[in-house]
């Protein structure tokens, strides 16, 4: 192998772009097609804040910041003594080899003696880590405390869960067959699933593989999206003939499964970034549905929706994506405490804005993929108070205003979800 194409190699420099630079995980992986680079990448992310912790404990210094690709390959190579399990010889062996690729041999005495100092210590280090609570969860401190203040009955649950790999979850296309129907054609091709109790569309697979093996992939048999981002369309029940607006669309699952659970529907996806509404696009194309799919600022509604009113409103806000850091846990590095505040804000000028564009008895679904009670029932609360108007719907397992999911229950993605009427006046 190439040290080009060593994944360890590419590896670190994708951590470096994330850890030092702010790139999203997804942004630097794109078009890198590597099982192995791929778990380096969100395995040393998943667990930042131990190594991190260790690293710390092991480096007589920080080092430059134009090295930081040797500290991240460090990070490899702990993640792969530690997490993978890669016995000890090879791990340091192939995480030194890989240093070629970054062109720095000064740092191959570094390397050697920073990872051969963790297995001679390596049962003290743990132990001592363990003690920090950051490390123990592998959170950030001001997240580790967000989530203890919000849920101090099962804020340990989620920490834990969130550290998880997410399942590979499917959505039934009810419009080509039922779910009982497409579970016997994976059973047929050799694929292990299940259904997830309480979303009729949902399907788990037990262990992921590639999309073009699942049966009817090319012609929108099925799509793959997260049982609770499938409970969006399901409960923002559209009719037959409805005009629908689905704000901040991309990447399009939620616009497609739109488009599925009703006929003729007059569907208007808007989305903020042109490059992922071509997301938006391809999924429609490959379920042979169509939509009036538009780049605009949702805030800007006489761009996309001047003289026009829906029956339906979906704001899939944007959020802190607390919900679905075992999805992507560049989530623990990139996010800020401060950004929430940020986020709230512009979630509640969103929903006064979208609700101008509601007609008398319509429905707007407010959806985060959070966990945080100021992004959503606090934010709902707030709605209600600016808009006397508005009345909450009931939603099945509602814990308040609307249905909070944790991490990991009933194998969904941390949601929100909240449900609104607009009354005629």
């Amino acid at each position: 192998m190439s040290n080009q194409a060593n994944p360890r190699t590419i590896a670190a420099k994708i951590l470096q772009k994330v850890i030092y630079k702010g790139e999203s995980l997804s942004t630097a992986l794109a078009d890198k097609e590597s099982p192995l680079l791929s778990d380096l990448c969100y395995g040393c992310l998943r667990w930042h804040e131990p190594l991190s912790s260790i690293l710390n404990q092991l480096l007589s210094k920080p080092l430059k910041n134009k090295d930081k690709d040797v500290e991240c390959l460090i990070r490899v190579g702990l993640y792969q003594i530690i997490y993978q399990k890669t016995p000890d010889h090879a791990a340091v062996s192939e995480t030194v080899g890989a240093l070629k690729g970054l062109k720095k041999p000064w740092a191959k005495k570094l390397l050697n003696a920073v990872l051969r100092g963790f297995l001679r210590e390596q049962k003290t280090l743990l132990e001592t880590i363990d003690k920090q609570e950051t490390s123990k969860y592998a959170f950030p401190e001001w997240l580790l405390d967000e989530i203890k203040q919000a849920w101090p009955e099962n804020w340990k649950n989620i920490l834990e869960q969130s550290n998880q790999r997410a399942p590979m979850t499917l959505r039934v296309n009810l419009t080509h067959q039922s779910r009982t129907d497409y579970l016997q054609k994976l059973e047929r091709a050799g694929v292990d699933a299940s259904k997830i109790k309480g979303v009729d569309t949902a399907i788990k697979l037990n262990k992921p593989c590639p999309v073009y093996d699942l049966p009817g992939f090319k012609k929108g048999d099925v799509s793959v999206q997260d049982g609770a981002a499938q409970l969006a369309a399901i409960l923002l029940d559209c009719k037959d003939n409805m005009r629908v607006l689905d704000a901040c669309a991309a990447p399009g699952g939620k616009t497609g499964h739109i488009l599925e659970s009703a006929k003729n529907l007059d569907v208007t996806a808007v989305d903020s970034s042109e490059s992922r509404l071509n997301r938006v696009n391809e999924n429609l194309n490959r379920l042979g549905l169509t939509a009036k799919v538009i780049a605009a600022d949702v805030l800007d509604t006489e761009k996309y929706a001047a003289n026009r009113f829906f029956d339906r409103i979906l704001l899939d806000a944007p959020c802190s994506a607390t919900g679905v850091i075992r999805r992507h846990p560049d989530i623990k590095v990139l996010r800020r405490k401060s950004d929430i505040a940020a986020l709230c804000s512009l979630q509640a000028k969103m929903l006064d804005a979208l609700w101008g564009k509601l007609k008398p008895n319509g429905i707007l679904l407010y959806a985060t993929c959070s966990i945080l009670p100021e992004e959503n029932e606090q934010q709902i609360k707030a709605f209600l108070k600016r808009h006397s108007d508005a009345v909450i719907q009931g939603i099945s397992d509602a814990q308040g205003l609307g249905r909070q999911i944790f991490p990991g229950e009933n194998s969904m993605d941390g949601f929100y979800l909240a449900k609104l009427m607009k009354s005629e006046k």
